[in-house]
Formats: C-alpha cells, structure tokens, sequence
C-alpha cells in the first residue's frame, strides 16, 4: 500500500484551505478500501474517504487519521427496458462526466444536476440537488464499506434516510459508510414542465420548446456557469450556504417586512426560502473582504470565494459575518452545505 505522510490538505479541498494530514493513500478498488481501513484500525487511526474535495473544508489542524482517496470509476449497465435503465457507477468516477454520458443515451432523471462538482460517491451524502431534482429522485441503491461491521453491505434507497441536501451519511451515521458504487435508474423519456423558476426563464429567453435531455443539460451549464465559478480557476465550495426551510407562519411574517422575499411552499407545509436572496439584502453579494482573503462570487451570493486567505479560521470568520447579519436582520440561521472536517 502506497501511504503517503504529513500530505498538505490544501491540496484535497477546492477551497485550497486546511492543515496537514497525518496520512492519505489512494483506493481505486473496493479490496484497497478494505484493507487500509485494517490498516488503520490496527493503528487506532480514525478514516475518512473523499473524493476531489469539492464540498469540504478541512480545519487547520489537520487530519490525525488515514484519509483515503476514492479512485473507484466507470459505469455499467446493469438492466434496460422500453423505459427505463439502470447502472452502477463507481464512487470515485466524476460526477459531472456521469451525467454528459446520460444525456448523450438520450437518457433523463440526472440532466438538471449538471455541472455539480465533486465525485459520484459524495452525491448520496448530501443528496445532491438542483433546479428541483434530487440524487434521492433515481437512487436504487448504493453499495459502502460498513467500518462499524467490517464488511461490505448494500443500502436500498429507503435505508439511506434521504431529506433535502442530507442523508443518514452525513447526519447519524457519519463517517460510518465508506461507500465504492451506487446504482441509479434512468428514463427513456423527455423531462417534463413546470421547470424550476430561473431555468424556465432561460428556456423561454433562448425559445427552447423541444425540452430534450441534451437541452436542459446545456441550459443548466448555461445558468451555472455565471453562478458557479470553476474550481479550479477560483479556490471555492460551490453553494456555500443551503436554503433554509421555516414553518409557514414565520415566513407570513417574514413576508409582510420583506415583501419581495422568495419561497419555495413544500409538501410538509413548510417553505423553503432562498438564502441567496437574504445574503444579497444582508449587502454581501460580490463583496471582497480584505480583512479575511475571502470573498462572495458577483454571480451568486451564495457562493464564498477564497480570494487570498491563508487559513479556515479566515473562511470562518467571514462566513459569520454573513450568519450573524443574516441573523438579525431575518431571524433564520443559515447552515453551511460543505462538510467541515474533521
């Protein structure tokens, strides 16, 4: 096994922030996850696994542990009929590559999660949304290392504990499943209307009425590429901050002091509200803060930006700037999405 010491974690995180890990190895095989995870266990070392890093920020004292690195690709059609077919997909394959290959199959129920970064195996954790579909929409299953049983075991998507951008991965069992392959079904179908409100917008401005895969992935690219700037051109976490979800009295109320703030009604009788839109009032859209390096992306308040800071503690300092004003000016406590780790 190929175990590397003292590996800078700027490296493995595209906020380029964080201390040093104790050690790090790659695992592109579910017998290589098995067995450093033994190794470890025998040296009384904690485990993570990750991906490109894409939604975590590592603290700046390190990881005393082994962090391994999921390089687990591909995908296989597993079944297919007239209108549906399913696949394995390795945890480490890039998530967005998975969805160009869907959309050139002419295949729907992942095309409106394009141009989310990260890896595959991170989707299930954090249930990975956009413009109204959801990861937990096509999961069937998915396949994990359980470190707490020692074995392999396979998780239908009813054991998962899916909720909005959340999972039994990131909540109650965290860090319990190191999970190498999910299995996904897709349709031979168009995506039908009513769209999310701004990729609507997009698809009338631009008079799309053929409402193809191939067209609401290009359409999705289209909107994020302002919104999302690239990770590897600017150090950043995607949507830093998730939507907050209130009772529906607190939003009525919210409602009559801020009459143009946007909700999103749910099932639950709950409303979803837009935390961009409150960061936007809360005066940090585009906002370049010198004091810390760190930053708010012009094309989404939602997106903090690592402009030149030189620590976590600087991230955190400006992300509670934006929480407290939030805070007093709305009364609704904004959640990061990006898992802070360890």
């Amino acid at each position: 096994m190929d175990i590397k010491e003292n590996v800078d974690l700027s490296d493995y995180s595209t906020m380029r922030l964080g201390g040093k890990a104790r050690y790090l190895a790659e695992a592109d095989s579910e017998t290589k996850i098995k067995d450093l995870v033994s190794w470890a266990r025998q040296r009384s070392l904690l485990v993570v696994m990750i991906g490109e890093g894409s939604n975590i920020v590592w603290r700046d004292e390190g990881y005393e542990g082994l962090i391994i690195v999921n390089k687990i690709d591909g995908f296989k059609v597993i079944s297919k009929d007239d209108k549906s077919l399913a696949l394995k997909v390795g945890a480490g394959e890039i998530w967005d590559k998975l969805v160009e290959w869907s959309v050139k199959k002419n295949l729907t129920g992942i095309e409106f999660l394009s141009r989310i970064p990260g890896c595959v195996g991170a989707a299930p954790v954090q249930n990975i949304g956009a413009y109204g579909a959801e990861l937990s929409n096509v999961l069937v299953e998915l396949e994990a290392y359980d470190t707490n049983l020692g074995k392999f075991v396979t998780l239908a998507n009813k054991d998962c504990a899916f909720a909005y951008r959340t999972s039994r991965f990131k909540t109650t069992d965290k860090g319990r499943f190191l999970i190498t392959l999910i299995t996904l079904r897709l349709t031979k179908a168009k995506p039908k209307p009513p769209f999310y409100e701004s990729l609507q917008a997009y698809l009338d401005e631009h008079k799309i009425r053929d409402y193809t895969p191939k067209n609401i992935r290009q359409a999705v690219i289209e909107i994020r590429k302002i919104k999302l700037p690239d990770p590897s051109v600017v150090a950043n976490n995607g949507s830093f901050f998730t939507n907050p979800i209130i009772i529906s009295e607190q939003f009525e109320e919210l409602k009559q002091k801020y009459p143009d703030i946007k909700g999103w009604p749910r099932e639950d009788g709950r409303v979803k509200i837009s935390a961009g839109w409150m960061i936007e009032q809360a005066g940090f859209k585009d906002v370049h803060d010198q004091e810390t390096g760190m930053g708010i992306w012009w094309g989404s308040a939602l997106v903090m930006i690592n402009e030149h800071a030189k620590t976590t503690a600087d991230l955190l300092a400006f992300k509670q700037k934006i929480v407290s004003k939030v805070y007093e000016m709305f009364g609704v406590m904004l959640e990061q999405e990006p898992e802070l780790l360890p």
